[in-house]
């Protein structure tokens, strides 16, 4: 029988390490609770805060705008379902970009982009969905786009990144928080129609 748990498939440690409450501590500050997914990662909160730390080094290396990360990030998470980063991810776009921008990356249609932007979300769904179906031409889209091939690594780099730390929430049944049905725009939570479902 499988556990529906808001936190997921494992249990909330019984002891929390000093990393995990500095975790804890910073959901609380941001958000005003601790995240679903953070009591699921609280069993090595150091890996998690490693994972992210490069994904935000990788992202500054690429000079990526918080703009062209959400859009990468929907880019990532809708094309793998990935509910709840696209729920988070997609209320941090809206308020960088629009709710409207954030519903059509999420639903995969890139009208409301920029046409370097569009060459950045377009180049995610690839990484995600068929690595070695990419050609050099595909890349070349990037470069045409404006991208160094410096800049084009860092990008693939945090595409996967977030992909990884996704694929980890995911197979562990960590659900959107149930404060994301109050706090995500409308359009946003209209177009996430995959995933695990938002927490009770």
């Amino acid at each position: 029988m499988s556990d529906e748990r808001a936190t997921g498939f494992l249990s909330e440690p019984a002891e929390l390490s000093e990393p995990a409450r500095a975790v804890y501590a910073e959901d609380v500050d941001e958000h005003g609770y601790v995240m679903n997914l953070s009591r699921a990662w609280a069993h090595d909160a150091t890996t998690h805060e490693a994972l992210l730390e490069l994904t935000r080094t990788v992202a500054s290396g690429a000079g990526l705008s918080l703009r062209e990360r959400g859009i990468l990030v929907l880019a990532t998470t809708s094309t793998i379902g990935d509910a709840y980063c696209s729920l988070v991810w997609g209320g941090r776009l809206s308020g960088w970009a629009s709710p409207d921008v954030s519903a059509a990356v999420l639903s995969g249609e890139d009208h409301l982009l920029e046409p370097r932007e569009r060459a950045l979300s377009t180049w995610a769904r690839a990484v995600v969905s068929d690595p070695n179906g990419i050609e050099a031409e595909d890349v070349e889209a990037l470069r045409h786009a404006g991208y160094d091939d410096r800049q084009i690594l860092g990008i693939t780099c945090f595409v996967a990144l977030r992909l990884a730390f996704a694929t980890v929430n995911d197979a562990l049944g960590a659900r959107p928080d149930a404060a994301l049905r109050v706090t995500t725009p409308d359009a946003v939570l209209a177009a996430v129609t995959y995933g695990r479902p938002i927490a009770d």
